[in-house]
């Protein structure tokens, strides 16, 4: 079956269950914030998320179009090419892991390959309870878990992202108690980060140069109990508002940095 992905947590969904999609949307941005799974150069690039080449799509010739509510305007003319198959992921207020759980039974169910997707989040949980295993010693110290927008803004992640969500099946405790605040403008001051001095920081994914540069003379931020401690670590690009595979990616980077963190961070 010929398959293309408009939104990125459905074409994580689909490789996952070890089937690369013939076309999907912004694959340069995907294969830089997203990371893995790693795309083909084979695989058409449908353009934008937000205003997909149609043209494109059809020229792809799909046989079933993978999309989710955030895409639901373009429905009709989706229709008009290939089936479409939606599936929520992210739904304000509420943990998306077994969201993103269940997207891969459905899609699994509509592919044909409901072993192949059982099989694939029983090896899932296994890994989350070898993570969670490793980091217990570490699970008396709350974490905050940010994205650096700029020198005095970032953006929260609480148990109602991806990462917060986790963050709890992995038995660390959330410093970030509010639900998240993630958004194009990073919308958070960087003197919240104060409320709980014997947090430790993840930064996920690249701090801007600007920021960067910023953050290193800024008396907010080096003022910061956890900063002044360091306790910072910084994680590679993950996609927040990835699939399983985002969520198993963020997973493993985190506990590969606590791992190699000094023992008191």
């Amino acid at each position: 079956m010929r398959i293309a992905a408009i939104d990125w947590a459905m074409l994580e969904t689909a490789v996952a269950l070890g089937i690369m999609p013939v076309a999907a949307t912004e694959l340069i941005q995907f294969r830089k914030n997203a990371v893995e799974p790693a795309i083909p150069d084979g695989v058409m690039d449908l353009g934008l998320r937000g205003s997909p080449n149609f043209e494109l799509l059809r020229l792809a010739k799909p046989d079933l179009i993978l999309s989710s509510p955030f895409y639901t305007r373009y429905d009709p003319v989706l229709e008009r090419i290939a089936p479409v198959f939606s599936l929520p992921f992210y739904t304000r207020g509420e943990p998306p892991f077994d969201k993103a759980r269940a997207a891969v039974l459905a899609l699994g169910d509509r592919l044909g390959v409901s072993e192949r997707a059982k099989a694939r989040l029983a090896a899932t949980d296994a890994e989350l309870d070898q993570f969670k295993d490793r980091l217990t010693a570490l699970a008396r110290r709350p974490t905050y878990l940010i994205n650096i927008g700029d020198d005095r803004h970032f953006r929260a992640f609480g148990a109602d992202s991806m990462f917060g969500n986790v963050l709890d099946r992995l038995g660390l405790a959330n410093a970030w108690q509010q639900n998240s605040r993630f958004s194009f403008a990073a919308p958070v001051p960087l003197e919240q980060l104060a409320a709980v001095p014997e947090a430790r920081i993840v930064i996920i994914s690249d701090v801007p140069v600007e920021a960067r540069n910023g953050l290193s003379s800024s008396m907010i931020w080096n003022r910061l109990e956890p900063v002044r401690q360091n306790r910072v670590l910084q994680l590679a690009n993950v996609n927040p508002y990835g699939g399983i595979i985002a969520a198993m990616r963020f997973a493993r980077l985190l506990a590969e940095a606590l791992e190699k963190a000094p023992s008191d961070v």
